[in-house]
């Protein structure tokens, strides 16, 4: 068996950011875990059915890459869409509405939590099944390329993120893309949330390569491995990865080494990871982090982002509300939205 890693030395100091973006990182970042933890509530108490993956300490890399492209890029999820859904700038109303299964939820009550999609947010979906998105972000960003080369188009330099898990990397599609993007020189972010755990399969008994950045250099494009813990990381990788792609010099795959806080699934009773792995990785909560850096930095006190905190917490009460006053989809309409109105 490989030896395990330890995470990438990065020291959030070696980077800057200014106290605006520093705190739309952090609202956002916040929004993610207070809405997850509120869906925890809600699934509990029998208001969401199914199976509904939590992203609780990952935040750092929703934040980081979808919160430096731009509006008009796009996002490219999996069933642990619901952050990516937020970051990309779905409101959370639309959001916890889909996941009860209302008519005002962003896939019309349709979806539910494994299948957000938002044409106006330019989100792509997310996909139940490991690997289902990667062919649709390769696609989104083989049109931008087709448009800016082959037809002319200038502003035609929209950039598309695509998230996975470990698991997907041992997947045909996962190669396939990246051979494919790699050919063409498109204009995408492979970004890997190695979260260690694909469900009960611990990653380094998955795979003969468990570094997965590495695997990038059979393509030549880059691999870049970062500490997926640290959203001023995160950014400062995604953000190099975003310039590559819109100047015209192709893809990057971003491994970025996290950990979820939750079982795979909130019907998961996360018996198979230890209480000593689950506590070193509670210690490197990216949230805290953010905190001790903007107050370290002097780019905020704790008045400051408690008020964030106390905002983001209406915002996510006001989303339950609303998802349970909202309507159940008509049955009128059941087949509706399954193939393109004329």
């Amino acid at each position: 068996m490989a030896q395990e890693r330890t995470l990438p030395v990065f020291q959030a100091a070696e980077t800057s950011i200014s106290r605006e973006e520093g705190l739309v990182f952090y609202e956002d970042m916040v929004l993610g875990r207070y809405f997850e933890d509120k869906c925890a509530e809600m699934y509990y108490r029998g208001k969401m059915f199914g199976f509904v993956h939590l992203y609780n300490g990952q935040e750092a890399i929703s934040s980081g890459v979808i919160k430096s492209l731009r509006s008009d890029d796009y996002v490219c999820s999996t069933y642990r869409d619901h952050v990516h859904a937020l970051s990309a700038g779905v409101p959370a109303k639309n959001v916890m509405a889909e996941l009860f299964g209302k008519e005002t939820g962003c896939s019309r009550g349709r979806g539910g939590s494994m299948h957000l999609f938002s044409e106006e947010h330019h989100l792509l979906g997310g996909f139940a099944f490991i690997g289902e998105g990667i062919p649709v972000a390769l696609g989104a960003a083989y049109q931008a390329k087709y448009r800016r080369d082959a037809l002319g188009d200038a502003n035609a330099d929209q950039v598309s993120a695509c998230f996975f898990g470990d698991g997907t990397t041992n997947n045909g599609q996962f190669f396939e893309c990246l051979n494919m993007a790699a050919l063409w020189n498109l204009p995408i972010l492979f970004v890997v949330e190695n979260n260690k755990w694909a469900i009960g399969m611990a990653h380094e008994r998955a795979t003969s390569q468990p570094e997965i950045y590495r695997k990038a250099s059979v393509f030549g494009m880059p691999g870049v491995e970062v500490d997926g813990m640290d959203v001023m990381a995160v950014r400062d990788v995604a953000q190099t990865a975003i310039a590559r792609a819109r100047a015209g010099e192709g893809p990057t795959l971003i491994e970025c080494l996290t950990y979820r806080f939750r079982g795979h699934s909130l019907a998961d009773p996360d018996e198979l990871r230890s209480k000593e792995e689950k506590e070193e990785w509670l210690a490197r909560d990216p949230l805290k982090r953010f905190e001790t850096y903007l107050m370290t930095q002097d780019l905020a006190t704790e008045a400051d982002l408690k008020t964030i905190r106390q905002r983001i917490q209406t915002v996510v009460d006001e989303a339950v509300t609303f998802a349970e006053q909202s309507p159940e989809p008509d049955p009128g309409e059941l087949y509706r939205y399954i193939f393109a109105d004329n």
